[in-house]
């Protein structure tokens, strides 16, 4: 019997794991149109798990031509993949003959844009 309780309760440790990360790497965002400007508000963390949904999001905008704004007041994390994807939309909207806008970034993300500036 204790053995059985034992190995439940490390089920539901495990599961409760599985299910805190998964929440954890959901990227929330919402896209309000203005004309020919489109803000991309994110929501969480931007690291290699996220990367390319931003992409998905971000990259159908540009390609119509749109002025990207992305508002960044609410991503708690970023990482160099975060990086990547600002410097690949930025290079794709100049390819566009448009451009991508960084609005109102939360300070962890600025710290980490600040140290990719001494770099770059």
């Amino acid at each position: 019997m204790i053995v059985k309780h034992i190995c439940s309760n490390r089920v539901l440790l495990l599961l409760n794991f599985v299910i805190s990360y998964i929440n954890k790497k959901i990227m929330k965002f919402k896209v309000t149109n203005n004309k020919n400007v489109s803000t991309v508000f994110l929501n969480g963390e931007i690291d290699m798990d996220i990367a390319d949904d931003v992409r998905e999001i971000v990259f159908p905008l540009i390609d119509s031509g749109k002025e990207v704004h992305l508002n960044l007041k609410d991503v708690q994390y970023m990482d160099s993949s975060g990086i990547s994807v600002i410097i690949e939309s930025n290079q794709r909207a100049r390819e566009k003959n448009t451009k991508v806008e960084l609005k109102e970034v939360s300070q962890p993300v600025e710290k980490v844009l600040a140290m990719a500036r001494k770099f770059l």
